[in-house]
């Protein structure tokens, strides 16, 4: 019978570490926190030093029973969550359910790890209760753990505490202010909410944002040997070019018609680009957004499995990944040491610098971790992919080879620079051959928006001599237009966080859920744009609480978690610092905050059925024109906001379909999830349809409609749904396969190829272009 049990909190991981310890032990999985605040009441006494109030969670009272008894049965518990202070404040509150039930008192804060037999000096009675912590699932790391346990971190428990706390309190009690004065199922959030902020502040800088027309030249010169190249206009009459009209552009190019192009000075040298650092958890999303398309939800959810551990065959379950919740980039001895032999074979010494390289962490990041890697440099991507779905093995890869990269050498290009002279103009062109691949034989770092080439850069240049003459075969003046900031797409915004210092790594994923599933914005085409609702929820907060919601103060309240974490301040004292002004700011709110579900805006236009004047109100969908005589008339209309602040009615779509209930008129109507086609008898009839796009379901007797997701994400589905439950994420084509037969084809799209017609069936391989 085991004598020692270890309590980590996924079943997966319990499977992998249950393999390594042998018949001595027993694992079991907390599944996540096993208590939390109480979720139907505030849960924490504000007036007593922010007392919190613990509920065994929903769906776990069975769970904690079990672990309780298991570790009543014997002599050693090791409490082996995660190494974070989520996974601390679990170790914590399984250490006082088992204190309570056997009386046995909990391990005291370590300062620096003790041995296993001095913490079993403090034991009194029940079992021995050990917090051990490791940053990867290996054999070796966790014999090694066990070895040398430590005990509960009270202050990273506390700083946990106090983040749930806050968020409670902020939560708690701005929530049910916004149901109020909006709608019911709104939220509010310490963190989520300034998000929001960011995403709606950027969208005003694209509104207010005017273009500035500018002019640029190139010249297209040709010198003694091939290849012909491209210089760009730099200088005009010794000072910075800035071409405002075309007027000025063709007066540049009249004045240089018969001026000789002289090459100046040509400018040799050798450049070289770094290897970028092994992933932490923020580098992580944005890159795995940028590259695969994944949200930073998906992205930590894979990379969960590959560090709790994937089944490789007869190997069993076997853990991939370091630790994937870290904002630090060291890395131990024994990895670069297997990476630097893994380099040498795989691509040579040439690859490999003298010394492993070195990388400097962000202010604050938490040494104790490691950077996100493989464990083992001999499970490869190539290796495990047959166990693998295809997405995680997707990040898996991604994964290694960062890590593989970030110890090899810098790649070097020769860069060649010409500058010309001709009249008063100096143009310039740049151009870099690859001298050696370096660590870009790997990997290269991904970017957030992809712009155009600049026009003075070339592949290569030719080789030609200082003095030389150039022919110039054209110069030719090119309009442009500055452009606003663009809009955050999921990895962006997650930088943008990350350098706010807004929130945590480990919290990005769940904002990002958040900020989409309560409606407050909306990804078209991987970018985020505010909705009509986020914009008024994010009004309103900002008006009423403009510290609390403010982005410096947030991330203030940040470092005041890891000051807690670092056990240099006091938990309450933080949080008193906090709710004193935000218990003043909440009472005024109650009072002041607009109400926007009784608001009523009169307008110019009246009711086309009685003649009042219609108002602007809000309801499910956000604005709406309503009749100031309801309930006596319940005529609707919809309008747009125009960019200069006038309103314009949305004249109503008709359609050749007829109602089914009382054969009136559809019309095309917009709701929360996109068009939809209603009665035009509407509110006396209130059938409604989802509209055809002409294609015949291929299962059944129903049309082919499109639909949005809670997400805002567009399929197509069959107008019979629930009976039938056929629905594809590309557009159905009414045409059937030539090749296998099937019913229909889909569109697809993507960047290199654009859109093409492609037969569903993935053994078929027919295409042909749009």
């Amino acid at each position: 019978m085991p004598n020692s049990l270890v309590i980590v909190e996924s079943p997966a991981k319990a499977a992998t570490i249950k393999k390594y310890l042998g018949k001595g032990f027993s694992v079991l999985a907390s599944v996540g926190h096993l208590v939390d605040l109480p979720p139907s009441k505030l849960g924490v006494d504000v007036d007593n030093n922010f007392e919190p109030t613990y509920e065994v969670s929903k769906g776990k009272k069975k769970v904690l029973t079990d672990i309780v008894k298991a570790a009543k049965s014997v002599d050693e518990v090791y409490l082996a969550s995660d190494p974070d202070r989520e996974g601390e404040a679990i170790a914590w509150h399984i250490a006082k359910a088992i204190e309570a039930a056997t009386q046995k008192k909990a391990p005291k804060k370590a300062s620096t790890a003790k041995t296993k037999k001095s913490a079993k000096a403090e034991a009194s009675a029940g079992p021995k209760l050990y917090r051990v912590r490791f940053n990867e699932i290996t054999p070796k790391a966790i014999k090694a753990a066990i070895a040398d346990p430590a005990g509960l971190d009270t202050n990273l428990f506390e700083a946990q505490q106090a983040r749930r706390i806050l968020d409670r309190l902020v939560g708690y009690q701005i929530s049910p202010l916004l149901w109020d004065k909006v709608k019911r199922g709104l939220s509010a959030g310490r963190v989520q909410s300034v998000a929001l902020r960011i995403v709606c502040e950027r969208e005003e800088e694209i509104k207010k944002f005017v273009p500035e027309e500018y002019w640029s030249l190139v010249a297209h010169l040709h010198g003694s040997k091939d290849p012909a190249f491209e210089a760009k206009l730099i200088e005009w009459k010794q000072k910075k070019i800035d071409v405002k009209t075309e007027a000025d552009a063709a007066a540049i190019v009249n004045s240089l018609k018969k001026s000789d192009f002289v090459l100046k000075e040509v400018l040799r040298q050798e450049r070289r680009r770094h290897p970028t650092p092994p992933f932490i958890t923020s580098k992580l999303q944005q890159e795995a957004a940028r590259k695969l398309g994944f949200t930073a939800k998906k992205t930590m959810m894979l990379a969960q499995r590959l560090y709790e551990g994937v089944e490789l065959g007869d190997e069993g379950q076997i853990a991939l990944i370091s630790y994937m919740r870290t904002d630090s980039v060291r890395v131990g001895d024994d990895a670069l040491a297997e990476v630097r032999g893994f380099i040498g074979a795989q691509f040579g010494k040439d690859f490999l610098p003298e010394k492993p390289n070195q990388y400097k962490g962000k202010k604050g990041a938490q040494d104790a971790h490691e950077a996100i890697r493989p464990v083992s440099m001999a499970y490869t991507p190539d290796s495990v992919k047959a166990h693998l779905e295809k997405d995680m093995y997707r990040l898996y890869d991604l994964i290694w080879k960062r890590f593989v990269a970030s110890q090899m050498l810098p790649a070097i290009f020769d860069q060649t620079t010409f500058n010309i002279t001709a009249g008063d103009a100096l143009f310039r062109s740049t151009g870099s051959v690859l001298k050696f691949q370096g660590f870009i034989a790997v990997y290269m770092e991904g970017t957030d928006e992809s712009g155009e080439k600049d026009e003075e850069e070339n592949d290569t240049l030719p080789d030609l001599q200082d003095g030389e003459t150039l022919d110039c075969q054209q110069l030719n003046p090119h309009q442009h237009f500055t452009q606003p900031p663009p809009r955050f797409t999921e990895a962006s915004l997650v930088k943008e966080l990350e350098e706010r210092g807004i929130g945590r790594p480990s919290t990005y994923a769940s904002i990002m859920s958040v900020i989409q599933d309560k409606d407050y914005v909306k990804k078209t085409e991987g970018k985020f744009h505010p909705t009509q609702l986020g914009t008024v929820v994010n009004g309103l907060l900002v008006e009423s609480f403009p510290n609390i919601f403010d982005i410096s103060f947030t991330a203030q309240m940040e470092s005041e978690l890891d000051d807690i974490e670092e056990g240099a301040r006091p938990w309450v004292t933080v949080l008193n610092d906090f709710y004193t002004p935000f218990k003043s700011r909440l009472e005024i709110a109650k009072v002041e905050m607009r109400d926007v579900k009784r608001q009523e805006t009169p307008t110019d236009f009246k009711c086309e059925k009685c003649n009042s004047t219609m108002v602007i109100k809000w309801g499910r969908h956000g604005e709406f024109l309503a009749c100031s005589n309801y309930p006596e008339c319940k005529s609707t209309r919809e309008f747009r906001r125009m960019d200069d602040g006038t309103l314009k009615l949305v004249e109503a779509e008709t359609t050749d379909e007829i109602c089914t209930a009382c054969g009136s008129p559809m019309l095309v109507k917009r709701g929360r999830f996109g068009k939809f086609l209603a009665c035009s008898k509407y509110p006396e009839c209130k059938t409604t349809k989802a509209i055809p796009i002409g294609v015949k379901c291929p299962e059944c007797d129903g049309d082919i409609v499109q639909k949005q997701s809670r997400r805002g994400k567009v399929f197509f589905g069959c107008s019979n749904y629930p009976k039938c439950n056929f629905a594809l994420w590309d557009r159905p084509v009414g045409e059937a396969c030539p090749d296998c037969k099937s019913p229909y084809l889909v569109e697809k799209y993507s960047k290199q190829s654009g859109t093409k017609i492609k037969c569903p069936n993935k053994e078929c391989g027919y295409e042909k272009p749009a």
